[in-house]
């Protein structure tokens, strides 16, 4: 594919030339290298028809002297040009601009591919995968305020941590560099056994701690060793939407069980799916509504797994930050039949990049789920989990804890007293990381949740959590990561947007 070139005469082409190589600038500063400023600058003018095809180019000694640049300089740049394609060397004639640029050549290939596209629907997603990629959930966590789940990152003891890790990669010994155990590092098992005994009362060994990439990989271990494609799952609505993507993905039909005062509504539960395989609950903190469950809904729940023979998956992902009394108990320490699996992770009590998570398995299920966990992917990264089990046992993790629940506290106040009243139904809450602001039923939260993103604040729509027809209108907002001056910021954004989408003055 050949571009037309202009019939002109050549006096006035090399004028044409130099003053558009004579416009081009460089830039000292940006710590790019000069010849390839001069090869990026060339080339532009080149692709947009500046430099026509076939304009013969400076012979480099002049264009040197020109532009007050070393001849080498300039030599790098035409070799590179010439390289890929945009010019060409006539022996003892110069340097001309390409009549076929690499360009060209590329979209000459790729025409009769597209053309095939339109003849074939080319290769095809599974059923599943068809279902896994028309989910469209949030993914990761945004550094910005008010992201929920988001910790307070600076305040973080690095370098005890860097030191921590290096110390273990000084030395590792060779079981770090080519294998491991499927279940994990023994010592940071056993110091998680020892935490979650004292911390939250569950009832574990080392043996049944199985160490995973994060919550999400902990549900996934837990569908594909205990569920079978269609089993129903009692989900809760509103619920977190990464163990409902990790759930669909296993092949699990989801049944979305309401939130009352008391938990999951282990009634409607029946109703919809009395013979469900598996119920998946945050008991001590309900995500995203904070609900704690009573009690005498736990001993529900418990009675209805053992009489339908299903599991109980308890996701204990924030439970550490309680603000008035002791963190509450796990399920998991009542459970006598077998029956309750229990996870946790690192991702809010240090950072979410770590990509450390647990689950806590009844013993008659320990060699089953270390066959799998170890298909999954052989076993976890040693060095880390050396270092974090170093990180408990040396006292930093519960020290860390301890000065985050304090500030933490803090801050879910500071938020209550930053948003003006009126414009959202905002209540403090004794735990966790986040709170509800609930909106009037006729306000459009997703509306004013994507407004607020374009004023640089994060606040997730309620009714995103809901899998049906959502019953409640609000926004999440995360305090937990948000410095004292970005929340002044952010919260003024937050009710400016607030105030013009429900036309309220201020």
């Amino acid at each position: 594919m050949k571009r037309a070139i202009p019939m002109r005469g050549k006096t006035s082409s090399r004028r044409s030339t130099a003053a558009h190589l004579a416009a081009i600038s460089f830039d000292p500063e940006s710590g790019m290298p000069l010849y390839r400023q001069l090869y990026f600058a060339i080339r532009e003018a080149i692709l947009a028809n500046r430099l026509q095809p076939g304009a013969r180019l400076p012979a480099t000694r002049t264009l040197a002297q020109d532009m007050n640049l070393s001849r080498n300089t300039v030599v790098s740049a035409y070799e590179q040009l010439l390289a890929e394609g945009y010019l060409d060397g006539r022996t003892g004639a110069g340097s001309y601009v390409s009549t076929v640029l690499p360009e060209d050549l590329l979209n000459a290939r790729q025409a009769p591919a597209a053309d095939r596209v339109k003849e074939s629907p080319g290769p095809s997603l599974s059923a599943r995968g068809k279902r896994l990629a028309a989910l469209r959930e949030a993914s990761g966590t945004m550094p910005k305020p008010f992201s929920p789940g988001l910790p307070e990152l600076v305040a973080f003891p690095f370098e005890e941590w860097a030191r921590l890790l290096a110390r273990r990669w000084r030395s590792p010994p060779r079981s770090f560099l080519v294998g491991g155990d499927p279940s994990g590092y023994r010592p940071l098992r056993e110091a998680l056994a020892e935490y979650l005994g004292a911390a939250r009362a569950v009832s574990c060994g080392p043996d049944q701690i199985l160490i995973v990439s994060g919550a999400q990989q902990a549900v996934d271990l837990a569908a594909r060793t205990l569920l079978d494609p269609g089993d129903e799952v009692w989900m809760e609505e509103p619920g977190f939407g990464g163990t409902r993507g990790a759930l669909i993905a296993a092949g699990a039909t989801l049944v979305p069980v309401p939130i009352d005062v008391e938990g999951i509504s282990v009634v409607q539960g029946l109703r919809a799916s009395p013979a469900a395989r598996m119920a998946c609950v945050s008991p001590s903190h309900q995500y995203p509504l904070g609900v704690t469950m009573t009690l005498r809904r736990r001993l529900e729940l418990m009675d209805w797994a053992q009489s339908a023979d299903a599991f109980i998956l308890e996701d204990d992902y924030d439970s550490e930050y309680r603000y008035a009394g002791r963190p509450l108990a796990a399920m998991q320490g009542l459970d006598e039949d077998g029956r309750i699996l229990y996870i946790g992770s690192f991702s809010k009590v240090m950072f979410p990049g770590l990509r450390i998570g647990y689950i806590v398995v009844p013993e008659p299920l320990i060699d089953a789920f270390r066959s799998v966990r170890r298909l999954l992917d052989s076993h976890p990264s040693a060095v880390p989990q050396a270092a974090l089990a170093d990180f408990m046992t040396d006292g930093y993790l519960t020290a860390h804890i301890r000065r985050m629940r304090a500030l933490y506290a803090e801050r879910q106040q500071a938020l209550l007293d930053a948003i003006p009243a009126g414009l959202l139904d905002l209540s403090p809450h004794d735990s966790g990381m986040h709170l509800v602001g609930f909106l009037p039923d006729d306000c459009d939260d997703i509306a004013i949740s994507r407004k607020a993103a374009e004023a640089g604040v994060i606040a997730p729509p309620l009714s995103s959590y809901y899998r049906g027809a959502s019953a409640r209108r609000g926004l999440l907002l995360g305090y937990a990561g948000v410095s004292d001056a970005e929340m002044r910021t952010a919260s003024a954004r937050l009710t400016d947007v607030l105030a013009a989408t429900q036309g309220v003055g201020l």
